[in-house]
């Protein structure tokens, strides 16, 4: 069995750093490619609109992630005032097939400057035009995940951005902040297992057999 992965889950890592089961690194970095300029701070009308202006202006897109189907459309009258100049598509989960499936073509053809979607995008998606990311609420994401979904941006020669925005810092739990903290600390090319490192500090590695387990495993339990 290979596995691929940016950042192995912390049980994983952890049966590679235990010798269970055999890890290799590929720290070559694909020719041309530029870390992603991070930014984490508080969500900014400002900085959104000078975000994705920068990119429209060159010829680029925008994905903006907000990770509740419930409210993306508010997000999305939101969006339309700060920027009214932006064409913006919605996509996510619940969509009927067909229907995301059209949206993902239009964004992909260039139809829209901005795809405004769930968590959906955060893996195999590859639009080399889109190098600008807007992640809305990223305290609700796992740290693993915040690298994926930066992974989505600065797939060609440019040069791409990624902003995590969160609520006020009082309202940050501890975990939230050293998550973002972490993600803002490792952007550099090849950082994935620094930041899966920090994730099993984070999180603990579970169990390798036992029912003392993190993530999904926990919620359904082993022996499923």
């Amino acid at each position: 069995v290979l596995t691929l992965t940016a950042t192995p889950i912390p049980r994983k890592l952890y049966m590679g750093l235990t010798g269970v089961r055999d890890i290799s690194m590929i720290q070559t970095a694909p020719e041309d490619r530029l870390p992603v300029i991070t930014h984490v701070g508080a969500f900014d009308d400002r900085l959104v609109r000078q975000a994705v202006l920068r990119e429209m202006e060159r010829g680029g897109q925008v994905f903006v992630v907000h990770n509740r189907v419930g409210t993306i459309d508010h997000i999305r009258d939101r969006l339309e005032e700060i920027v009214p100049e932006a064409r913006i598509i919605v996509g996510h989960g619940q969509m009927d097939e067909r229907i995301l499936e059209n949206v993902m073509a239009s964004f992909s053809t260039g139809e829209y400057d901005i795809l405004l979607a769930t968590s959906i995008i955060e893996s195999g998606l590859d639009i080399p035009n889109a190098n600008t990311l807007i992640v809305d609420r990223a305290d609700w994401f796992g740290l693993a995940q915040m690298y994926q979904l930066r992974g989505r941006v600065g797939r060609g020669a440019q040069q791409a951005y990624a902003y995590f925005f969160h609520p006020a810092n009082n309202k940050l739990t501890d975990e939230a902040r050293a998550r973002l903290e972490t993600l803002s600390e490792y952007h550099a090319l090849g950082s994935g297992y620094q930041i899966a490192m920090r994730d099993l500090e984070l999180r603990g590695a579970g169990d390798i057999l036992s029912t003392r387990q993190s993530g999904h495993v926990a919620a359904i339990g082993l022996h499923l």
